[in-house]
């Protein structure tokens, strides 16, 4: 077969060069599909409009449609910007095609600049606003930028660092809720599923590397029209990992379905990375911790169930036990071979009791008599009658050991002369969930919907996640990791970042998230804001995007306390910790937005103010950032950065006087030198390098994986 190709695609070689090198290209990705698993149109990568990046000659850039044009845009060839002049009308660029000969020139404010894949991107972050009430706690860190951006800088701020991502991607409804290659994705379109499955792959990828990889977990939610080529998908890309698919009741009223079930569900993936395991809480899922929860019992039947079960495996494990009036009074020695029930000894009063199994064959006891003598005496013995039958019960070398530790509390010995027990305040309500969730709390109009309300009553956000099931599904992972860091790249109204803070005040913790969200309307606003004759980038459009109008307002609210509008929030959290949303809560957030910075400057060591804050997140996000470049070194809270070699052996003993420093990072080109500025520092201090040309530090979009 591959002879054959080969001999045909020569034949047409002769003929056209081009066309063969075409199909060359076809055949080989063809090849490259997997026989087995998912397969799927792997599409060109989208392109990024960087609206409010200044136009800059060398650019690639589109023409803007005219103001209040909807629709496709009259002209959307790539052109490459070849001078920008000053005139009358304002500056004015001169644009070449780069797919054609064509030149035209177009006033700056009509274009805007695009980023192609593996088109070379230097990335900043410029911050637009903080909110501080958690003293020297770390920093929840918001970044408006396009997400597969943002995910390709933070592998130098956070790569394997990550303990947890909780994504809510798109559900590729076919309702235009989602964008590829900047058009909204609708139901007619042939190839939504595979263009969303190249949209999650790429994105997909990147959080691989950012999880950390001895434990950590990725938590993804959909709905039932991607579900099944999602899980293929996470497979493929975690293939060591365990994965386990939920079912979540969110609307409890059901979703309409007119050829089908109403939905009243969606699914979450659980993807464990390393040793990473659901820990366990005060209920199953199955139902809201109302009363006391399952757990499994404490007393175990003194009657053999496993192998080895019967009275001719241990003979002398075949005894009666004596009871009467509810007390076991006695413990009787083995029967003979020949002996059976009925030939014991009799003791007045008493009943005696053997272990016979349902279909009445002889079974045998877990214990010698001796044993069971002392069990009954200690009062680790009980009889028990349950639906009218009764069994000898017993406690076993675990749930002994557990009264020793404190999980067990005695309350000492009953009138029977048995231990009542219970399970300690600490550990009475903790049991493993189940894998079918029906928790009212994780209602999403009602913990969602009413939640952001309540915070913005002035603003409307969307299918917005119930605060509980967020933080319900990130307990099971992150419960028991006070420091952990979390990430959320399809962040929207910011309800992970939320439900990490709500986490942080029932243990004190200092967990920190990352929420990266952009900017963009929805479909409807979009054709409104259209018809007002605005565009992308203009300050009113932007003014309503989600990270500005939605994300920001709402994590300030719930710090804060009060609303979008300034009022003190009305309404409590009705978890289980109900306290009024009007005490907000003690944390901190810096916003930001991703910029696009220009290569000439950062070539020129220029930039280091728009990659400051990188260095911050790095660091951990603690306390004061290094703003500025120096001529020698800086340090604050948390890390430190040496910007002349020179000055090694000052910046040496500055960081070791500060306690504090998590992170030194040193500007050199020189691998040498770079190994002995970090033998200076105290052991416990990382070391990070960075190139004296930030360019090679922090270059993103080149297509590498």
């Amino acid at each position: 077969m591959a002879n054959d190709l080969k001999n045909l695609l020569d034949r047409v070689e002769r003929v056209d060069r081009s066309l063969a090198s075409e199909l060359r290209q076809q055949i080989s990705t063809l090849a490259r599909r997997r026989e087995f698993g998912l397969n799927f149109e792997k599409h060109k990568p989208e392109t990024v409009e960087l609206y409010g990046r200044t136009v800059r000659a060398g650019d690639k850039v589109r023409l803007l449609n005219p103001r209040g044009q909807h629709g496709p845009r009259e002209d959307s060839r790539t052109w490459r910007v070849k001078t920008i002049t000053k005139a009358k009308a304002g500056h004015q660029a001169r644009l070449q095609d780069l797919e054609g000969d064509d030149e035209q020139t177009a006033p700056l404010d009509e274009l805007v600049v695009i980023a192609d894949f593996r088109d070379p991107i230097y990335p900043g972050l410029r911050s637009t606003g903080s909110i501080r009430r958690g003293g020297d706690k770390p920093h929840h860190v918001v970044i408006n930028a396009e997400n597969f951006h943002a995910l390709e800088t933070m592998l130098f701020t956070s790569q394997g660092a990550v303990d947890a991502i909780y994504i809510d991607p798109p559900y590729n409804s076919g309702a235009k809720d989602w964008k590829y290659n900047n058009d909204y994705v609708d139901g007619e379109d042939a190839y939504r599923h595979s263009k969303w499955l190249s949209f999650m792959e790429r994105r997909l990828k990147l959080a691989r590397k950012l999880l950390n990889p001895t434990n950590s977990v990725l938590i993804v939610t959909i709905d039932e029209k991607e579900y099944l080529r999602l899980g293929l998908l996470l497979e493929q890309t975690f293939p060591e990992a365990n994965i386990q698919m939920v079912s979540s009741v969110i609307n409890p009223s059901g979703s309409q379905r007119p050829l089908g079930f109403w939905r009243t569900d969606e699914y979450i993936f659980f993807v464990a990375i390393g040793s990473a395991v659901p820990s366990s809480w005060v209920t199953d899922m199955t139902k809201e911790a109302g009363g006391p929860a399952q757990r499994r019992a404490i007393w175990n039947s003194l009657r053999r169930r496993g192998a080895g079960n019967l009275r001719v495996d241990r003979p002398g494990c075949f005894y009666p036990i004596y009871v009467r009036d509810g007390s076991i009074v006695a413990i009787g020695s083995p029967l003979s071979p020949q002996e059976q029930p009925g030939d014991e000894p009799d003791v007045p009063g008493a009943t005696a009791m053997y272990p016979i199994k349902e279909d009445g064959t002889q079974g045998r006891y877990e214990c010698n008599p001796k044993t069971a003598e002392e069990l009954r005496l200690k009062g680790y013995l009980r009889l028990k009658v349950h639906r009218g039958e009764p069994s000898i019960q017993y406690l076993r070398k675990s749930e002994i050991q557990r009264l020793a530790t404190g999980e067990l509390v005695s309350r000492g010995q009953n009138e029977q002369g048995y231990l009542e027990i219970d399970w300690g305040a600490e550990v009475a309500r903790q049991v493993k969930p189940k894998s079918a969730w029906n928790m009212p709390s994780h209602d999403a109009d009602q913990n969602g919907s009413r939640i952001n309300r309540l915070l913005m009553p002035d603003r409307k956000f969307p299918y917005p996640k119930s605060l509980y099931a967020v933080e319900d599904a990130l307990r099971f992972f992150v419960g028991d990791k006070p420091d952990a860091l979390i990430l959320d790249f399809f962040a929207g109204s910011g309800t992970t970042a939320h439900a990490v803070m709500r986490l942080n005040k029932q243990d004190s913790g200092c967990r920190r998230s990352i929420s990266v969200t952009n900017n963009e309307v929805s479909a409807a606003e979009q054709r409104e804001l259209l018809a007002k004759m605005l565009r992308p980038g203009d300050p009113d459009w932007e003014a309503l995007g989600i990270c500005e109008y939605i994300t920001k307002p709402r994590l300030t609210a719930a710090i804060t306390g009060h609303t979008s509008t300034g009022a003190p929030i009305k309404g409590d959290y009705k978890s289980i910790d109900e306290f009024p949303m009007s005490d907000g809560l003690e944390e901190n957030v810096e916003f930001f937005t991703l910029t696009y910075e220009d290569p000439r400057v950062v070539a020129a060591d220029l930039g280091f103010e728009a990659i400051a804050p990188l260095l911050w997140m790095h660091a951990g996000a603690i306390g004061e950032q290094i703003i500025a470049r120096t001529d020698t070194y800086a340090v604050v809270d948390s890390y430190g950065v040496l910007f002349a070699i020179d000055a090694a052996g000052p910046f040496a003993k500055a960081v070791e006087s500060k306690n504090s420093v998590r992170v030194a990072f040193i500007v050199t080109d020189d691998e040498k030198q770079f190994q002995r500025v970090s033998g200076l520092l105290p052991s416990q201090v990382e070391t990070v390098r960075l190139y004296e040309s930030y360019l090679r530090t922090f270059e993103i979009n080149t297509g590498k994986e």
